[in-house]
Formats: C-alpha cells, sequence, structure tokens
C-alpha cells in the first residue's frame, strides 16, 4: 500500500520534469503557469498522503492528525486548481471574457473558503488518537471532525463532476489533433476514477453513520483508485506536448534517413565534399541536407536531358507504373545520367549543355525521388527500356 503512494508521485514527477522546460521558457504564459501548478500540487497530495509522511508530519508538529488538514487542504486546492485550468483551456486566457473572470472569482472564492473551513473545523475537533491510514472512518461520527471529513469530500467531488463534464463536453466538439483530444480522454477517464473514490470514502463515511462497518472501501479500495487516477491525469497532461514533440522529431528523423539515397549521389558529384558539419540538431540537420540537395541539382540542371525523362517517363508507363511512379522514375533516371554527364564534362571548360530544363517539380519532390533510388531494379529497367527508344532529333 505504502508503494503505491510513490508509483503515481514519480509519474507525476516526470509529468512536471517534462513541461517544466516549456513553462520556464514561456513564464509569461498564465495556462502553462496553471500546468505546472496543478502538477506540483497533485505531487505534493501525494508525498503528504503517504502513511510515513503523515505519521512523520504529526511527529514533527506534535499535533496529532493535523497531517489531515494538511491532506485536505491540497487536494481542495488541487481540485480548485482543476477547475481553473479547465475554464482557462475551454475559454481562453487571453480572451479575458465577463464570463471567463466570474468563473474564475467564484472557484477562487468557493474553494479558498473550503479551505479556511477545514483548518476552522479541525482546530474545533478533538482527534487525539492518531491515525495513519482510516481517519476517515474513525472520525467519521466525531463533532467537527465529521463535518470536516463531509466537507472536504463534496469540494472535492463537485470539482471531478464539473471537470470531468467540461473535459467530456469538449472532447466531443470539432478542431481538435489527435494527441490534444487522446490527452482530454485520459484526463476525463482520470477524473472519472475520482468520482469512484469520492464514492467508495462517502459510502464508508456514511456506513460509519449508520451504524455499519465499510472501512474497507475508504481504506484498501480508494487509495489505488486515486493512484490510478493520478497516473491517467499525469498521462492526459504529458501526452499533447510530449505526442506532438515525438511525432516532429520522428518526422524529421524518417525524412532525413529518406533523402539519403539522394543526398549520397549528389555527394559523388562533389567528390564527397561538404561545406557543413553534420553534428547538430535533427531540424537542422534536415535543412541543412535538404538545402544541399537542391543546390546540386541547380548545379547539374544544365546536364538534365528533357529528352531522356521524357523517353523514360513513357518507358515506366509501358512496364505498367502509375503516372507517380512513372514521374518519379523518370526523374531518377535523368538525375544519374546528368552525374554521369557532369563526371565525363568536368574536365572540359566548355562543358555540354542540354537546355535549360524545369528542375522545378524535381526540387518539390526530392524526398520522393530519393526514396525512389532505393528501387533499383525498376531504375534499371526503365533505363534499359528508354535507352533502347530512339532519342528525338530535332528537325534542322
Amino acid at each position: 500500500m505504502y508503494i503505491s503512494f510513490w508509483i503515481p508521485l514519480a509519474v507525476l514527477a516526470v509529468a512536471l520534469a517534462i513541461r517544466l522546460p516549456g513553462i520556464i521558457k514561456l513564464w509569461q504564459d498564465p495556462l502553462l503557469r496553471a500546468v505546472g501548478g496543478l502538477l506540483l500540487l497533485a505531487c505534493a497530495v501525494f508525498v503528504f498522503a503517504a502513511p510515513d509522511t503523515i505519521a512523520w508530519t504529526n511527529r514533527v508538529t506534535g499535533v496529532p492528525n493535523i497531517s489531515a488538514p494538511v491532506v485536505y487542504t491540497l487536494l481542495t486546492a488541487f481540485c480548485g486548481s482543476c477547475l481553473l485550468l479547465v475554464i482557462a483551456w475551454r475559454n481562453g486566457l487571453s480572451e479575458h471574457s465577463p464570463r471567463t473572470r466570474r468563473a474564475t472569482r467564484w472557484v477562487l472564492a468557493l474553494y479558498t473558503g473550503v479551505i479556511v473551513a477545514l483548518w476552522a473545523l479541525f482546530a474545533l475537533a478533538d482527534v487525539p488518537d492518531e491515525r495513519v491510514r482510516d481517519l476517515d472512518t474513525y472520525y467519521a461520527r466525531t463533532a467537527f471532525m465529521r463535518e470536516e471529513i463531509l466537507l472536504y469530500l463534496l469540494a472535492h467531488t463537485a470539482a471531478c463532476l464539473v471537470t470531468s463534464r467540461v473535459i467530456w463536453n469538449w472532447i466531443r466538439t470539432g478542431g481538435l489533433g489527435p494527441w490534444l483530444r487522446g490527452g482530454l480522454r485520459f484526463m476525463g477517464v482520470g477524473y472519472a476514477m475520482n468520482l469512484l473514490y469520492d464514492g467508495a470514502k462517502l459510502s464508508a463515511v456514511l456506513a460509519r453513520w449508520t451504524g455499519h462497518d465499510l472501512d474497507w472501501l475508504s481504506t484498501d479500495l480508494a487509495p489505488p483508485v486515486a493512484c490510478v487516477s493520478a497516473v491517467l491525469i499525469a498521462v492526459g497532461f504529458v501526452l499533447p506536448h510530449t505526442g506532438q514533440y515525438l511525432q516532429r522529431r520522428t518526422r524529421t528523423r524518417l525524412s532525413h534517413w529518406r533523402l539519403r539515397p539522394l543526398y549520397r549521389l549528389m555527394r559523388t558529384v562533389t567528390d564527397g565534399r561538404v561545406a557543413f558539419k553534420l553534428r547538430a540538431a535533427p531540424e537542422l540537420r534536415l535543412t541543412r541536407r535538404e538545402t544541399f540537395i537542391r543546390d546540386e541539382l541547380l548545379h547539374l540542371a544544365r546536364y538534365l536531358d528533357e529528352d531522356l525523362r521524357r523517353r523514360a517517363h513513357d518507358a515506366a508507363l509501358g512496364r505498367g507504373f502509375g503516372e507517380r511512379d512513372a514521374r518519379l522514375l523518370a526523374h531518377v533516371v535523368t538525375v544519374q545520367d546528368a552525374v554521369e554527364t557532369r563526371r565525363k564534362c568536368r574536365a572540359d571548360d566548355a562543358a555540354r549543355s542540354l537546355g535549360s530544363p524545369d528542375v522545378e517539380d524535381l526540387l518539390e519532390e526530392i524526398e520522393a525521388v530519393s526514396r525512389t533510388l532505393r528501387r533499383t531494379a525498376d531504375i534499371r529497367a526503365v533505363r534499359d527500356r528508354a535507352s533502347a527508344v530512339p532519342a528525338h532529333v530535332p528537325a534542322s
């Protein structure tokens, strides 16, 4: 049971660490600050709710069960932060609409009042026996402590109900990206599980009021449910940011890898010399590779044989390839021929020119052309068939 409190804490700490660089970099963004504060509060809840920490807090302060209002305060502040974050997400802090400001003031006033009431009720309650795990049910019928327990549970339930409803309504709207929608679903399930936590706690407390014993709902069921809920909520906060980042990095690295065949072919034109270092961020490496390829293709432009490209295109169509594949294969055959032609003409000051073909399409499709370079058998077949067709001789 002790370990279960530290698992969600670790997940929440990782989520906070992932979001922290963006929060620090864009500190002026109130929405990012709200996310950071919410994750920090969630971490604090699980730190102070752990049985070891409860016993330590009581021992250090010398006040039996003072950890109860501490944990209740953190949990209530977390609930209020959830509502504020959802209001900010849904309505947008940048709009500063009267409705948004009014809702924010109501949440702040209500949950601040709840926190003040929690401490006032604890000061009035007589709770001399330290309870590390079952305080809610042990003192369920004690004056003032009874009201405190009920107050924090109702505040938590109300916040989870409103937050869950807003999130699921938001999911049903259009215009959400897949990562944001996925994150909201995790959060929606997490907040819905918080309602299961509240139901278990309230059922155990109500059973005590009626003289029954359902303490296992509070001591054995509710803590694991809270832990799973926290993990889901943490994943929901992290998924949109991390998912988009990983997707962008994956696409960048994949594009960089796909451009390798054409890049290596262009390096043969420059005798393998590259004017820049390859050690850099993936995005910069991709930009450099694209720039290098396009520059070399522009240098090769006068060696591109447009008649060969047309014959290769027709040859590819004749072998049953579709229009796009035929166009790409024709580009590859033409580029390979241009590389060979430039090698032969390098020693000649008056290198032969085959006209000025339009290379715009070629420059736009460098990744597709590079991928086509891996189809060596198809390239060879098209080139052989194109070579067998007599070249077009313009009329004099």
